[in-house]
């Protein structure tokens, strides 16, 4: 298949504009404004409110005037990931993309079509003279990926709509009907810088090449997070030799499970080649561990050249101890449905020696708002005890199922007459703005789907485009029998 093969045709045109437009979260400037002009150049209304949110309604075709008003959402910010050794500015430069077989990719950063074919599925729904509907209104917000702020800035009169489909959903053939809430808890260790003493020999030790993913959607997977590994080696290395803290740089993303994790530290001379052969044995281990998941992953140990200064040998021992003793990954599953109810995830970890600093970021989701709060509490609790600062975010609600949906019984209707199959209903681990939108809408009927997605917030993001045409016939007929 080549680019030129692609169908529907409308949607993937659309799309690739989308990807000439720089768009990382809390700098979706240029998008928003790219939308506002799109919405006039076609003869619609269009406006954006004060946090960036741009609203383009487009009044019903002959004959659908008296039907009730339809949401299309999507968000237009991406999150923005690369591979080490590409060269490329999400400030300024047009994604890349490529088609290996029946799937869309990036060449080497994240592709953007979380949630950028969302995006282009409403623009071409808005340029299009051929698609039967009632009044519909088209909404893109902005910063959905860190933290929700569009839609949480987002006024209650902004959108007037009976009913609401977001298009940010990665599995075809699964319609969402509820979603997880989740929240950030951070913690900040301040250190004291010490001279470093001598007859100590330095290394760095990295942890490259996981497979990364969503820290929701993707925390079942038994996928590895590079910091949690990173901390076990630390925790055995100082239990054996009491080394010494010099840097560490790990993780990117609250909502990514971490990819690559590095750290600098010093050890007596006397123990380098022990440490390496742990270095060893430790590398086969974890390959045991995650043989299905994360085969392409790399270890590095490598000499480095002496700092003049390390971290105080307190900070770095409880810090060390935090990070091997803090939860990371599934808490437990609902007991109604097979879903996870309950999560956590150690996103990053940042030696900032400007402020003599080591910040560390997690994120907590869960159905359950109890369950949430106990979940950070016990995060955060390992590490006041570790002598950190910590604080909780408000976090963002989760969006309970509506059994009388209407919308949902149209769209499983549509979707077997159309595929001649039933679709799966679900909730899912993730957060979506429906949870905002149903607390600033409370009558609001929605569903969440969207084209098949995998590796999602990492470079290895790729769209399965075979899916895109299925979801896009899918929500026409949505449009035409609501």
């Amino acid at each position: 298949m080549t680019e030129t093969e692609l169908r529907p045709k409308c949607v993937f045109d659309c799309f690739r504009q989308v990807n000439q437009i720089p768009r990382p979260s809390k700098r979706e400037g240029k998008m928003s404004e790219f939308l506002l002009n799109y919405g006039k150049s076609l003869g619609l209304e269009a406006k954006m409110d004060e946090v960036g949110n741009v609203i383009i309604r487009k009044p019903a075709t002959r004959g659908m005037e008296g039907r009730r008003t339809v949401v299309l959402q999507s968000h237009i910010d991406m999150v923005c990931e690369k591979n080490a050794d590409v060269s490329f500015d999400f400030e300024k430069d047009a994604i890349q993309t490529w088609i290996d077989g029946e799937w869309m990719k990036a060449k080497g950063t994240t592709l953007g079509a979380d949630d950028g074919i969302g995006v282009a599925m409403e623009m071409a729904i808005l340029a299009a003279k051929d698609v039967r509907h009632g009044p519909l209104e088209c909404v893109f917000t902005c910063d959905e990926e860190t933290g929700l702020t569009g839609a949480e800035g987002m006024k209650d009169d902004f959108m007037t709509g009976d009913y609401l489909i977001n298009l940010d959903s990665e599995d075809e053939g699964e319609i969402f009907v509820s979603c997880a809430g989740g929240c950030r808890t951070d913690a900040v260790f301040h250190y004291k810088e010490e001279p470093t003493p001598e007859g100590l020999f330095c290394v760095s030790l990295r942890i490259m090449g996981l497979t990364g993913g969503h820290s929701g959607d993707d925390i079942d997977k038994k996928r590895a997070n590079a910091n949690k590994l990173l901390a076990r080696f630390l925790y055995i290395a100082n239990e054996k030799y009491g080394i010494r803290l010099a840097d560490i740089q790990a993780g990117g993303l609250h909502n990514a499970i971490p990819r690559e994790a590095s750290a600098v530290i010093a050890i007596e001379a006397r123990h380098k080649e022990a440490l390496r052969a742990d270095w060893n044995v430790f590398e086969a281990d974890i390959r045991e561990e995650y043989n299905a998941t994360e085969q392409a992953m790399e270890f590095a140990l490598e000499s480095e050249a002496m700092p003049l200064s390390l971290v105080d040998k307190l900070t770095s021992d409880r810090l060390i101890a935090a990070l091997q003793g803090v939860y990371n990954g599934v808490l437990s599953m609902s007991q109604n449905i097979d879903l996870v109810e309950t999560s956590t995830n150690l996103a990053s970890i940042h030696l900032k020696q400007e402020s003599k600093t080591i910040e560390i970021t997690s994120s907590q989701r869960s159905s359950l708002l109890s369950a949430r709060l106990n979940m950070s509490n016990t995060v955060g609790a390992v590490f006041r005890l570790a002598g950190a600062e910590v604080w909780t975010g408000e976090g963002y609600p989760g969006w309970k199922m509506n059994p009388n949906s209407h919308l949902l019984s149209v769209a499983v209707e549509q979707y077997k007459r159309l595929f001649g199959k039933d679709p799966v209903v679900r909730g899912i681990h993730a957060g979506l703005e429906c949870g905002l939108f149903s607390e600033k809408y409370p009558r609001l009927d929605m569903v969440s789907f969207g084209p098949t997605l995998r590796g999602v917030h990492s470079p290895e993001e790729k769209l399965l485009i075979p899916t895109v045409d299925m979801v896009w016939r899918h929500l026409l007929a949505i449009l035409e029998n609501i």
